[in-house]
């Protein structure tokens, strides 16, 4: 989830297990606390650019590891910050920093980009898809509540924010079985047989879904708006990455090869060529319209790369003048 989503959900878990007194430190002190485990983003290489992709939501985000982050988290407060010293004791300060880090792998893992919850046991990604990685309905109304929670030192508006995240997380699998089930009676309309079917929320909402499915060697997204009426918004199709056929010259020994894998694992094999560029290869889960096709990030190959070369990292966004119409867009098929 974003930063602010991520701050006031781990500020809110504090409040919970805070006592009328500190309820602004337990909002301070949870908030960062539940924005720590991020600092993943920190690990990153000037050579590889796959090194951030597999260190991110990976030890950081482990259910392993929250109560060491938590007992890191409490350490820098406790230390560093002489009015949480002054104020409370070192084992109110972890029970904080321990309820707001809680929540931040369990929140990532409710969208669509994976986390490794069991690491170091495992390297499996969950990733629900119940809730897009920015979700106004789903923060601002918990901004609100926090903000009054800490002004009446009240728990009881805490426990209703925390309920209130559980509701809007709860409609999110609900709204995304009934996307399934529209998505599913277009491909059998089709005559297709999906492999590795999914579907993930749209950019700030739980409205409308992109679905996304392998058949015969190729890959279909299409759009889904599920709300008291649905529709469906046809999208394209490409052909499924193969690399003995699209990269012939690459060879299974080198770095580039080991980076397509990598990037493979990433992408749970959702990995096809840019229409634009033949040398990119791209993620086709993600997009700013979701029947669209347009891979949000990719690796480029390079044929004179030396065997110890890596690929190149790039990120594609909607040029400035055409973001509004993109949104515009994705309005009309959340409103329409």
């Amino acid at each position: 989830m974003d930063p602010v989503t991520q701050g006031v959900v781990g500020a809110t878990a504090s409040q919970l297990v805070s006592e009328r007194r500190d309820k602004a430190l337990a909002a301070l002190v949870g908030w960062f606390a539940g924005m720590a485990a991020d600092l993943d983003v920190l690990i990153r290489s000037s050579t590889d650019p796959l090194l951030a992709l597999e260190y991110h939501r990976q030890f950081t985000h482990s259910l392993a590891f929250i109560p060491f982050g938590a007992l890191f988290c409490a350490a820098v407060f406790f230390f560093l910050v002489p009015t949480v010293k002054r104020s409370l004791t070192f084992s109110t300060t972890y029970l904080f920093c321990f309820a707001g880090y809680v929540t931040h792998a369990v929140l990532d893992a409710c969208t669509t980009y994976g986390t490794q919850l069991f690491w170091p046991f495992s390297d499996a990604r969950f990733a629900w898809n119940n809730v897009s990685v920015v979700d106004p309905l789903f923060t601002l109304p918990l901004v609100l509540l926090l903000i009054l929670s800490v002004r009446k030192q009240s728990t009881k508006i805490a426990v209703f924010a925390a309920c209130y995240a559980l509701f809007y997380l709860s409609l999110g699998l609900l709204q995304q079985q009934r996307a399934e089930a529209i998505a599913i009676e277009l491909i059998e309309a089709r005559g297709h047989t999906p492999i590795n079917h999914g579907l993930k929320p749209s950019l700030g909402n739980i409205i409308t879904w992109k679905s996304v499915y392998e058949h015969n060697g190729r890959y279909y997204v299409d759009a889904v708006r599920v709300l008291k009426a649905h529709r469906v918004i046809p999208g394209s199709s490409t052909e499924k990455l193969e690399l003995s056929r699209h990269f012939p010259w690459l060879q299974s020994d080198t770095q580039q090869a080991k980076d397509v894998a990598r990037f493979g694992w990433f992408s749970n094999q959702h990995l096809a060529l840019d229409p634009q560029n033949p040398q990119r290869i791209i993620d086709v889960r993600y997009s700013l319209l979701p029947n669209r096709l347009d891979g949000m990030w990719g690796i480029i190959l390079d044929p004179a790369a030396t065997p110890d070369q890596h690929v190149r990292w790039t990120t594609t966004r909607p040029n400035q003048r055409n973001v509004p119409e993109h949104l515009k867009k994705l309005w009309a098929m959340v409103v329409r």
